[in-house]
């Protein structure tokens, strides 16, 4: 191995730029991967997503080689340090939040466990945006990540696809995921030959209309207006041409009996045009409508991630029209097999408005249809999709989401990972339930004395990549209070802020908190979501007012860092005291963030929704701060109408106070009136998410942590606690689940 880096350097591995050293690392890890077989099987799953978060590559490679510290020690034997390596490595734009994190976990998982399928998606050359905060404000630029050499590499696979009178062209690239176990597999990537990346000219703005040159330019184009629609339309629909293209190449041979040989699993409804496209080149190949239909309806299995109804799609008929007259065709034809199961409204595939639910679309005509949390899953069948689930008995189930260990416990936490080891052995790694062996040394202070150490030590970590990467500076003696999460109104990062208003108001009255608190944000509001970039300017201006406020700045301090992303979430977990997960009750389908969190010993703050509920039957109610308004209760208020969110303010003095210093002399002097006043406005008159239901419980069971954070011992028992009990939360875990149950590959 020395002599291969030696030689990809030119025998001057001192002396090498950061670049050379890196493209010498890179050559070796890609030279091993090649000789790790491939994940194989009979049977075959596709997962299909518009989104993989895939995060850095190098060294998860490394570890998962088993080659990490051996390539550490060479180089350092060279005066040569890994970080710099590490740190050269692009991070992939290839994906949002949640939805693509956990797919890249689904991967790293699949080929951990043997099991015989390979990623589908885009290959995004600009990601979502690039997040850069001005003048309090957030603004988007492109997220540049193939500038460098990369994992990401071309294949000789294209496909032409036409999109209404655009005749284009797609081309297959690859990168290798590794699982633990010294098997791969393959994430395949679709993009559009005739990309033109000039077309982006002032931040993310571009032709929209240009499809023959910006597909695969963003992630989720803004679809604020008609054009960003289609767009949109045409890119999902470019996504799934390809893959279905690739498939059948791939499976000609067994076409009339794919069902037998493939699973596609479809990641929410943005590759639900598959279920079509599949249909009309099966067509293609002389089998019969209903045959096909038969086909495809035992060939897709169908992810729910959200009751949302903006992220329930829905597109107009005359979309499909415009795009591809035979999936027109075909869709008019599944139209009316549904009508004949059923004549019920809310379970048409097209709508009195000439809509088409994407939803219903994936539901009729798959075999499998699975939430990803039990409450989730709950909601689904007795109530969002409650008319389907009668329609299909059986066809519903619930598969909990779930971590790559690995990743977020070995990899960003390597002194965690390692002082467990050497408590409980390295069992865990593979089978993370082993984890629970830790619950042994639960009334052992030295131990929980150390867990406080790593901690600490965390921090100090974190405060050096702070520095370097937004310029701020950490208080490591504070209490780290995080929410990291995309900024949506239903994550409700605006009932944090107004906390932090409250908590500003009480030390203005003469309070003195034990020890300072530090509020950590990291999120992205998509660029259209006015509230949402109205919540960032809100925190980013208060956090200026304290931070030149002499008596404020002892005790709070607020850091939002700047284009979150997974190097950044990378840092930030382990570091984390408080984790927040303060969704409003019945929207978050599950979370994985907060799982993230627990397994590296944060304690979870947050109401009864998605995967919380299951975080505190694993780690029992003594180890977890549970408040608010229960899901049902949440329901009823939007079935009945009754939420009114002025009533809250006009009853509760310090929730009045706090959305008052909204728009009060201090805001307004370093913000933007319009920004403040309208998200002012919003809370007051609409509150859609409940913000106020919340806030009351919220502020007491946050006081009462703070409190009880200055009892160390009993801190770090919860800490360990969460630590031991967050193996259920494997992505290995889940994925067994998903291939017992639904794939049976």
């Amino acid at each position: 191995m020395k002599k291969g880096l030696l030689e990809y350097t030119n025998n001057d591995l001192e002396n090498a730029s950061v670049e050379t050293v890196y493209n010498a690392v890179l050559k070796l890890t890609q030279n091993k991967i090649k000789e790790t077989p491939h994940v194989s099987g009979e049977r075959k799953v596709y997962y299909m997503s518009a989104e993989f978060l895939i995060g850095k590559l190098l060294t998860n490679n490394l570890m998962n080689l088993g080659i990490y510290d051996e390539v550490k020690d060479i180089l350092a034997s060279h005066g040569r340090s890994i970080s710099e390596i590490e740190d050269f490595d692009p991070e992939p734009s290839l994906g949002n939040g949640g939805l693509g994190r956990l797919a890249a976990c689904f991967l790293d998982s699949i080929a951990t466990l043997g099991i015989n399928g390979e990623g589908l998606g885009l290959s995004y050359h600009y990601g979502l945006f690039k997040q850069v905060f001005k003048d309090h404000q957030q603004t988007e630029e492109k997220d540049v990540w193939l500038d460098k050499p990369s994992w990401l590499r071309p294949t000789e696979h294209t496909y032409p696809v036409t999109i209404g009178d655009t005749k284009l062209q797609s081309r297959m690239y690859e990168i290798d995921v590794l699982g633990y176990n010294k098997e791969k597999t393959t994430l395949r990537l679709f993009d559009l030959e005739s990309l033109d990346e000039k077309l982006v000219e002032k931040g993310i703005e571009f032709d929209q209309e240009a499809i023959d040159k910006n597909l695969t330019l963003f992630l989720y184009p803004d679809d604020s207006t008609e054009k960003g629609l289609r767009l949109r339309f045409a890119q999902q629909y470019f996504m799934v041409e390809s893959g279905i293209q690739y498939i059948i190449e791939t499976h000609k041979e067994h076409l009339d009996e794919l069902d037998k040989h493939i699973v596609i699993q479809i990641n929410d409804t943005h590759p639900a045009m598959a279920v079509l496209l599949l249909i009309k080149k099966l067509l293609e190949h002389d089998i019969s409508f209903e045959k096909a239909v038969s086909i495809v309806s035992s060939v897709f299995a169908y992810t729910n991630h959200t009751i949302l109804a903006e992220a329930l799609e829905k597109w107009p008929l005359a979309y499909f029209e415009a795009v591809d007259s035979e999936m027109l065709s075909i869709l008019m034809k599944l139209d009316e097999v549904v009508k004949k199961r059923s004549t019920n409204p809310n379970v048409q595939l097209i709508d009195k408005d000439n809509l088409v639910h994407m939803a219903a679309l994936s539901i009729h005509f798959s075999f499998s249809v699975n939430g990803v949390a039990a409450l989730h899953t709950d909601i689904l069948v007795n109530s969002e999709l409650k008319d389907y689930a009668d329609m299909y008995p059986g066809k519903f189930n619930n598969k909990t989401n779930g971590i790559t260990f690995r990743r977020w416990l070995q990899f960003s936490n390597p002194s965690l990972s390692q002082y467990i080891e050497d408590k409980i052995g390295d069992g865990f790694k593979k089978d993370a339930t082993e984890l629970v062996k830790l619950e042994s040394f639960i009334n052992d202070e030295t131990v929980l004395h150390d867990i406080m150490d790593i901690k600490q030590a965390q921090k100090e970590r974190l405060k050096d990549f702070l520095l370097l990467s937004d310029n701020v500076s950490l208080d490591t003696n504070s209490i780290l209070d995080i929410q990291i999460k995309r900024l949506h109104e239903y994550k409700r990062q605006q009932l944090n802020l107004l906390y932090i208003i409250y908590m500003v108001q009480k030390i203005e009255k003469g309070y003195k908190p034990k020890r300072p608190v530090t509020f950590i944000f990291g999120s992205k509001a998509a660029p259209a979501y006015t509230i949402a970039k109205d919540i960032i300017h809100a925190l980013l201006t208060l956090s200026t007012i304290i931070e030149k406020d002499a008596l404020l700045s002892q005790y709070i301090h607020i850091i939002f860092v700047e284009n979150y992303n997974v190097t950044k979430a990378e840092y930030l977990i382990p570091a984390c005291d408080v984790s927040e997960q303060i969704s409003l009750a019945s929207k978050e389908a599950s979370g994985t963030g907060n799982m993230k969190l627990m397994l590296n010993g944060a304690i979870t703050l947050g109401t009864l929704d998605g995967a919380n509920v299951e975080i505190k039957d694993h780690v029992g109610d003594d180890n977890i701060y549970i408040f608010g308004e229960d899901s049902d209760t949440i329901i009823t208020h939007y079935e009945n109408a009754d939420y009114v969110s002025r009533d809250y303010y006009n009853s509760i003095p310090e929730l009045k106070d706090a959305v008052d210093y909204l728009v009060s002399e201090t805001m307004l002097a370093e913000g933007n009136k319009v920004n403040l006043e309208r998200l002012y406005n919003e809370l007051l008159n609409k509150d859609w998410f409940m913000t106020f239901i919340d806030f009351e419980d919220y502020v007491k069971v946050k006081d009462q942590m703070f409190e009880d954070y200055e009892d160390k011992l009993k801190w770090a028992k919860m800490s360990l606690m969460n630590i031991a009990n967050a193996g259920f939360f494997s992505s290995d875990r889940t994925i067994a689940d998903y291939n017992k149950d639904i794939w049976k590959v």
